[in-house]
Formats: C-alpha cells, sequence, structure tokens
C-alpha cells in the first residue's frame, strides 16, 4: 500500500460512499503493486459495483486526463500518493436520450 493519506481532488458523493471508494482503493494496493493499474481500476469496478449497483467506471494512472458525463451523487477523483483515481457512474446526456427516441418514432413511422 502506498504510505499516506488519500487526497481528494473532487467529489459530489455522500461521505459514506467516498469512504468506500477510498478504502477500497487501498485494499487494491494491498493486492496489486502500484504499477499494475489495470487490475487496481477492474478491482475497484467491480467492487463497487457490487457494493452500489451497476455501471461504474474506473480509471487510475499517473498522467491522464479526462471529460466525462456522470450521475449526480456518483463521482470521485482522488490521488493516493503519485496514483491518481476517478471513479464514476456514468449518464447518458439529455440530448443522447432524445436522438434515441426520435430514431425509433422515425423507423415506427
Amino acid at each position: 500500500m502506498l504510505e499516506g493519506k488519500a487526497v481528494i481532488g473532487e467529489t459530489d458523493m455522500l461521505q459514506t460512499m467516498h469512504q468506500d471508494a477510498m478504502d477500497l482503493a487501498s485494499k487494491a494496493l494491498d493486492f496489486f503493486d502500484v504499477t499494475e493499474a489495470i487490475k487496481i481500476a477492474r478491482f475497484i469496478k467491480k467492487e463497487f459495483d457490487r457494493m452500489h449497483g451497476p455501471g461504474w467506471q474506473c480509471i487510475v494512472g499517473t498522467d491522464f486526463g479526462s471529460f466525462v458525463t456522470h450521475c449526480c451523487g456518483c463521482f470521485i477523483y482522488f490521488c493516493l500518493g503519485n496514483l491518481a483515481i476517478l471513479l464514476f457512474r456514468g449518464s447518458a446526456a439529455p440530448e443522447a436520450h432524445e436522438n434515441r427516441f426520435s430514431a425509433l418514432d422515425a423507423a415506427k413511422a
């Protein structure tokens, strides 16, 4: 495990949920080497799916950018040492739903 405390960069999760995220990240680092980012991400994602329902996405690394759409209350970005962790439940943009339904209506006509 990396020494030190998790530093939260951004979150809209409830305290209990973001504590789950940080606890799982620490547990993942007990099982995997810090260089095994994919295995760490898989572990956190699968455990969060089990604990909080399906649809979670997890990105782990030391250098990445992101721009995501997420469900309200389902986003956290934090660091443990040099390792950054982004965990969120995805959400389609409202216009994506409208376009899908428009296509369905057109197909029915």
